[in-house]
């Protein structure tokens, strides 16, 4: 039973924490009275997305909610960020994560906390709270981890199966427009300008670092949990959705953790439970109080006794992009991995998945035009048709293996992975898979993906060429997933080479000869009354208070040249202006994305972005209105990718401030001499 709403709470909008090195961190506080005459548990959420104008609004409903149910609930920014301050040096820098265990450890020591704490997030809170964890502060009793990874090469935004994700470069263009903003006035004082110069002057090359990187090397086995997953001794409940680019890291910790864990894997994309605009949204308030009630206060409400593992089974529906409601069924898990899922194996044949093996030989050729209904790797849900669309198109243009028709349903529950046998006619070459729901009339469903560079089949931490048309055998597992697929529907492996702008593809063209293959399909074969389990729906709370001065608006289109046959995506999304009606503050943002590729040149992929920032106040006593804009430009050429990439900022209408990273990295910096498979 979850903690009675009772307390009387006072917000505390800049809460000073020292640290070690005299950087002082700015934390939001929300402080029930009580805790000053009997201390109380607290919780932390810790992030550089700026807690006074950049979260405020999705911080504001959860940590008063915790707060009025007994626990000292803490927003903090990071170092360089927000109002803290200090420089900002890398995602999950050894930095970051020392400053989070003091910061765990300062809490613990004051007079109004009890000496317990959890840490919670979603994305960058979900990455720094697993890490955190794994160095075991004391105090830390409890985490809840959303949208995050246990591994920071195989499953983040940078590289998947060793490609290079086409928001790498996204996500280096929106950190930084993230971290080019000013601290607040009202909270620093006057010197906010000074703090701001020395910022933006100290901006990381985060794209060149990332890119640089290409293996799995100690730069990416740095603050990814799966190497050591013993070291995490906090109890963990982890969630994310199974649209989400994070979709595995659920399975992941139930799976290896050996602390009290629990997974929830729901149909939601890159969104707190309770917020998804993919429904069914769920009560995330009162499970996380479930969780914090049992960890951090003792109380015996039997949240240790949930089920291991709970997944939502969607159901088959015809693709949209935006697709706001996902039929399905919960199931619960006493135990993971299951006993009840066992593997069931077809093998590739002709164009066909079957029972038994055959001989075939099929050549996979590049058509770049392949990707087009990928849907985001974030689909946050909001945008404009964030979700894969029906792979119809994608599949025409790529090999496709099918089965007959079901003679029952299919519940695919788990990882499916794909062992094959492939040669290239080039030393460098990528493959990618996609499991798909075919339904009667051709709609073609994603259910799963798989990708790797076939330079990295022996391992992610160094890649070696290939022997051009020599075969090796490559195992790829692709993405978790939680499906039903019903009577007289097809299940198909669609195999490419590319699929653009969801990764890059190789500098130059190759074609792939597949021989050999089977695939490896995760069956949930409970009992005919398999354990279900239920949601309370979100918690209903009072939000913040703002003042629209501008709706936002999206765009998405696609155009294909007539001419070169150039195919140019378009994105762009203009997010309105508000005023914060508790802090005066006026903000703006907006996005533009534009990718492009020229169907016979795989060296021609391209993409520009642009994100412009701006932030004021008008009432007050220090003049404040100040704008910034970050532009990314990537393009490949056959053994390098080049990166352009300005900053510039205003204070009103003056120039302030102007930076700009011009870039020439090596596709494969650490390559190796071909090798034969024994």
């Amino acid at each position: 039973m979850t903690g009675t709403k009772n307390q009387d709470v006072t917000i505390i909008p800049d809460m000073r924490i020292p640290l070690s090195d005299d950087t002082v961190l700015s934390a939001r506080v929300w402080m029930p009275e009580t805790a000053h005459s009997t201390p109380l548990p607290a919780i932390l959420e810790y992030l550089p997305y700026r807690k006074t104008d950049g979260t405020a609004a999705r911080d504001h409903a959860m940590h008063l909610h915790f707060a009025e149910h007994g626990y000292v609930s803490m927003r903090v920014d990071r170092r360089g960020c927000g109002d803290s301050t200090g420089l900002f040096d890398d995602e999950y820098s050894l930095e970051e994560i020392d400053d989070g265990v003091e910061i765990i450890n300062w809490i613990a020591s004051q007079s109004w906390c009890s000496g317990a704490v959890g840490i919670q997030g979603i994305s960058w809170g979900g990455f720094n709270g697993l890490q955190i964890a794994a160095r075991a502060p004391d105090a830390l009793k409890a985490v809840i981890t959303i949208g995050s990874t246990v591994d920071r090469f195989a499953d983040d935004i940078h590289y998947k199966g060793g490609i290079q994700l086409g928001e790498n470069i996204g996500w280096a263009a929106t950190a930084m427009s993230w971290l080019s903003t000013p601290p607040d006035p009202d909270l620093v004082g006057e010197n906010w300008r000074d703090i701001w110069l020395e910022r933006l002057k100290n901006t990381p090359n985060l794209a060149k670092k990332w890119i640089t990187h290409s293996n799995r090397d100690a730069y990416w086995e740095h603050g990814s949990v799966c190497e050591d997953y013993s070291s995490i001794k906090a109890t963990t409940l982890a969630i994310g959705g199974l649209q989400d680019g994070y979709r595995n890291t659920m399975a992941h910790l139930t799976e290896n953790l050996s602390a009290p864990v629990q997974g929830i894997a729901g149909p939601w994309g890159h969104k707190y439970p309770h917020v998804s605009p993919i429904s069914p949204a769920i009560d995330y308030f009162g499970i996380a109080l479930r969780w914090w009630d049992r960890w951090l206060k003792n109380i015996d409400n039997g949240a240790d006794q949930d089920p291991a593992y709970r997944a939502y089974v969607m159901d088959s529906v015809p693709p949209h992009p935006s697709l706001d409601h996902r039929p399905g069924t919960w199931l619960a898990f006493d135990q993971w991995p299951s006993p009840d899922i066992t593997q069931t194996t077809l093998s590739l044949a002709a164009h066909c998945l079957q029972d038994q093996a055959a001989a075939f030989d099929i050549e996979v050729t590049g058509d770049l035009a392949c990707g087009r209904n990928s849907g985001e790797y974030f689909p946050f849900g909001f945008g404009p048709g964030e979700l894969p669309d029906n792979q119809h198109h994608d599949d025409t243009i790529s090999s496709c293996f099918d089965s007959t028709p079901l003679d029952q349903d299919w519940t695919l529950l788990g990882s499916p992975s794909a062992t094959l046998t492939v040669a290239s006619d080039q030393p460098h070459a990528q493959i990618i898979l996609r499991l798909c729901d075919v339904a009667p009339d051709g709609t073609s469903a994603l259910i799963s993906l798989g990708l790797l560079n076939l330079r990295h089949r022996d391992g992610f931490d160094n890649a070696c060429d290939l022997a051009p048309d020599q075969p090796y055998q490559v195992t790829i597992t692709l993405d978790h997933c939680a499906y039903r697929l019903p009577a007289g529907h097809k299940l198909r492996l669609s195999i490419s080479n590319s699929y653009w702008p969801y990764c890059w593809p190789e500098g130059r063209a190759f074609s792939l000869r597949l021989t050999a293959g089977t695939l490896s399909l995760p069956r949930y074969s409970g009992s005919p009354t398999p354990k279900t389990c239920s949601f309370a729906a979100p918690t209903q709370t009072k939000a913040r208070p703002y003042k629209t001065l501008q709706s936002p608006t999206e765009m998405k289109t696609r155009e294909i040249s007539d001419e070169t046959g150039k195919i140019t995506l378009n994105i762009a999304g203009n997010h309105g202006i508000v005023q914060d009606l508790e802090n005066g503050l006026t903000i703006h943002s907006a996005m533009s994305e534009t990718w492009s590729i020229t169907p016979n040149d795989p060296a021609s992929a391209y993409v520009e972005m642009t994100w412009d920032r701006t932030l004021g106040r008008s009432e007050t006593d220090i003049p404040f209105d100040v704008r910034t804009q970050t532009v990314a430009r990537m393009w490949g050429q056959k053994d390098h990718f080049v990166v352009h990439q300005t900053l510039k900022a205003w204070d009103g209408d003056t120039l302030v401030h102007e930076t700009i990273f011009q870039d020439k990295i090596r596709r494969a910096p650490d390559e190796k001499s071909a090798q034969t498979n024994e």
